[in-house]
This record gives C-alpha cells, structure tokens and sequence, in this order.
C-alpha cells in the first residue's frame, strides 16, 4: 500500500511539474508568481509527504522508486522551455560559438562580427509594428545597434562576455557538436535529466557501500528543485554537482589526487564548488589541492592562448551587479553589519566555518562537513538564485539531514517573491529549523555538553575558603 502511495504521489508532482513548464514562467509583463508559488509549495509538501511514507518501504522496492522517481520526475520537467532563468541560451550560444573556432571570451553576443552564426530561435528576426522594427517573445530582450534594426534576443546581458569557466564551455561546446546549432532547449534538458538521473544512481551505490540507508538519496532524486532548476532550467551546476559528489566519494576512499582532479574540475564548471574544499583536505589535503589547482589551471590554458586576460569574463562585473561589492546582498548579515562592513563580517563568518569544518569533519565521511560548509555559505551570501543550492543536496542525502533542504526552499520563495523581507524571514527561519532540529538530534544534555567542551579549556576559579586560606 505504501509503495502506490508513494507511485500516485510521485505521479501526481509530475504531473504537477509539468503543468507548471508548460503554463507558467516568470518572463511575461506580469509574471506568473502567484500560480509558480502555489504550484512549488505543492510540490515540497507532495515531496516531504513522498519521504515520511518512503521511510516505511523495505527491500529493493526503495532503489526502484528512488530511482523511477528521478527519471518520471525529471522527464515532466521536460515538458517545455526554461520558465524561471535564460541561461540555457546563453549555454546554447556559448557551445555555437566555440564549435566555429571562436573563443567564447572573445566577444559579447551582440557584437556584429558573429551575425552569420546567428539562429532564429536564439535570435529571432525582428517585426514591423506600425513601421517600425520591434522585438516580440516573452524571453526575447532588445538590443539597440548602430546599424539601426535591433537585434532581438533570447540571451540575458547580451552586451557583456560570458561569465562561465572552461569545463563549462566545454560541455556547452559538447552538447552543441552532437545536436547541431538549430536544436532548441531540449538537448540541455536532456543532458540535465542525464546528470539528476546519474546522480541518483551515484548516491544509492555510495549510500549502500557505506552502510548507509539508501532512502536517502530520494532527498536528492524526488526533490523539486533539482527537476525545475535541473532540468527545465538545466543549470551547469548539475555538471559541477556531479563532480564534487565524485570528488568525496574518491577522496573518503583514500585516492587523493583523483578526488583532487575532480575538485578541480567541478571549479572550473563553476567556481561555487570550490566551497566544498575544506571538508575533504583534513587527511593529505596538500594532494587534493594540488591535483586540484592543476587541474583548473589546465582546464584555462587552452582559453588563455586563444583571449588572454579575457577569460575573466564578466565576473568582476557580476559580483558588482549582485551587490556583493557594497554588501547589500547579505540578506541576514547585513542585519547585524550594515553596508560594506557585511563584507568584511561576512569574510570572517565564512573563514572562520572553513575552519571548523576542517577541524571537525570526519575524512572517512566527509558529507556532514560538505553539508555544513556549503549550507553555511548559502545562509551567509543569501544568493538570489536557488540554483545555487544544488551543490547542497546530494550531501543532504549523504548526510540525512533533511532540515536543511529548507535553504534551497528560502532560496526558491526569494526568486518566486523578491523581497528582502521575504528573504530575511525564510532564511531565518531555514536556519532555526536547521539549529532546533540538531540540537535535538544531538540528544538530552547536548547544550550542556557543548557548553563543558567550551569551558573545558578555562581553569576553574578557587573555591572561596581556599582563596580565603591563601591569603
């Protein structure tokens, strides 16, 4: 009976999920926010409803609905075009680009020099209204040119170079040299559902060859933010995602320098996973960062010789654009420090959780450090993208900890609802939840014993008589 429950339930999100794609996105005049928020919450409770009942299900029933769940579940997101980011284009054009010879780096997308490699579904011609040339589409953005008709565009912040590392466009490159420039969304969003679906297969094997309890990974393969923002959305992050997972598992097993060499090219994927570092350099940790430094810059030769300095890319730029510059984009730690001073708190907070978590994590098992380091990081920058929670799950599912699945949520109410209220209110209560429900893990007497570890360092005062005596 639990087994159908938990088939109708999944069935029912997909069918939820799919619904959503096809009908909803953020990109109209006035956004679909209401029926996106409606439809998310539904999602999380289906899952968290999906989880409680899973518990009870024994055997090799679990791997199977683990398993059908990802794929039923990341097939629906499948349904139709990204409806929360554009960043797919951008994914698209980048592959294009470089499969002409052409440096990614090289030059913005609007630049007039690449108008032969143009398609219509990333750059769809633009119409006459009342005789004058207009852009139309609910992803399209107009670009003025000085040659005098717009160029419309499917692609954000076309008059800038790209911002993604080199296994990033080499995987853009990848997906584009085998479905052709013409292909749409869906070639990404297969490879996404390819990733989550690996991903899933990688945390029930890991999960079962360290004795750990295999439903677990259903808090990675059924969650739904890895549909949306995986699939529909088909965030590279998924890429980065694969290869930390990786990374842990070969560096907890005592092969240093192959884990180091993944680590590195999760950070050349995207530069988030390098705060997935600390937590596997406590035993031999001089390896995984060599193998780790050298893989990255290896991955940037090739770049470095084709654009030089330019490979930067846009960076600099976007960390200015999200206000992490002027510290207006710490949510929480802007409360306590106010303006530029959240740089400085925030640098801190950050090096002094890298810290901790090197100190305590276990080598053998180093996903509870993973969990803490990377959700610690999501709480103290506060994104506003939830895509960057990916990087968290699967050590969610490592870890057990389920209470932390309430960052990617926060997360996912702040771009739903953008307000810095909004966003202070889910992350804090994201961050009690996940404090209460430790505590409690932890058991009777925790706080006291946390309290005797802090003090056991401080020596005790004499007693009042033996001062007395001694004077």
């Amino acid at each position: 009976m639990r087994i159908c429950v938990v088939s109708i339930l999944l069935a029912v999100s997909a069918a939820i999920t799919a619904v959503m794609v096809v009908a909803f996105d953020l990109f109209r005049p006035h956004r679909d926010t209401v029926p996106l928020l409606v439809g998310t919450l539904t999602l999380w409770l289906l899952f968290a409803v999906a989880l409680v009942l899973l518990r009870k299900v024994q055997g090799k029933a679990v791997v199977v609905l683990v398993l059908a769940g990802s794929v039923v579940l990341g097939g629906a997101a499948m349904a139709g075009p990204p409806n929360t980011s554009t960043d797919s284009a951008r994914y698209a054009w980048d592959g294009i680009v470089q499969n002409t010879g052409i440096s990614p780096y090289a030059f913005v997308p609007a630049d007039e020099r690449l108008d032969e490699l143009r398609t219509d579904w990333l750059f769809p011609a633009p119409v006459s209204d009342d005789g004058e040339l207009v852009c139309v589409g609910e992803r399209i953005e107009t670009i003025d040119r000085d040659s005098g008709a717009p160029l419309c565009s499917a692609l954000n912040r076309t008059t800038v170079p790209t911002i993604y590392p080199p296994a990033a466009e080499l995987y853009f490159a990848g997906v584009r040299a085998v479905v052709g420039a013409d292909a749409g969304y869906w070639p990404l969003q297969l490879t996404g559902l390819l990733l989550c679906v690996g991903i899933t297969g990688m945390l029930l094997v890991g999960l079962r060859k360290r004795g750990l309890d295999p439903r677990h990974a259903a808090l990675w393969a059924w969650c739904p933010l890895v549909a949306t923002e995986g699939v529909t959305n088909s965030h590279v992050d998924l890429l980065g995602v694969a290869f930390v997972l990786a990374a842990a598992f070969w560096v907890s097993s005592g092969r240093y320098v192959r884990g180091g060499i993944l680590l590195g090219m999760a950070i050349g994927v995207k530069l988030i996973p390098a705060i997935a570092a600390p937590a596997m350099i406590k035993r031999q940790g001089w390896k995984v960062l060599t193998a780790a430094v050298v893989t990255f810059a290896l991955l940037y030769v090739p770049y470095v010789l084709a654009t030089g300095i330019g490979v930067l890319g846009y960076l600099p730029g976007y960390l200015t654009e999200e206000g992490y510059e002027d510290g207006s984009r710490f949510a929480l730690v802007s409360l306590i420090a106010p303006g530029s001073s959240a740089i400085v708190v925030a640098a801190i907070m950050l090096a002094g959780l890298a810290a901790f978590t090197i100190w305590k994590t276990d080598p053998d098992r180093p996903w509870l450090g993973q969990l803490v380091m990377i959700g610690g990081t999501l709480l103290v920058l506060s994104p506003r993208y939830p895509w960057y929670a990916l990087l968290l799950v699967p050590f969610i599912a490592l870890s057990g900890r389920w209470e932390w699945l309430a960052i990617p949520l926060a997360l996912t109410l702040r771009l739903l609802l953008p307000s810095l209220t909004v966003t202070r209110v889910s992350l804090a209560i994201a961050l009690v939840l996940i404090v209460v429900v430790t505590i409690r893990r932890a058991g009777p007497g925790a706080v006291g014993r946390w309290r005797r570890t802090l003090t056991r360092s401080r020596p005790d005062p004499a007693p009042v008589s033996a001062r007395s005596a001694e004077r």
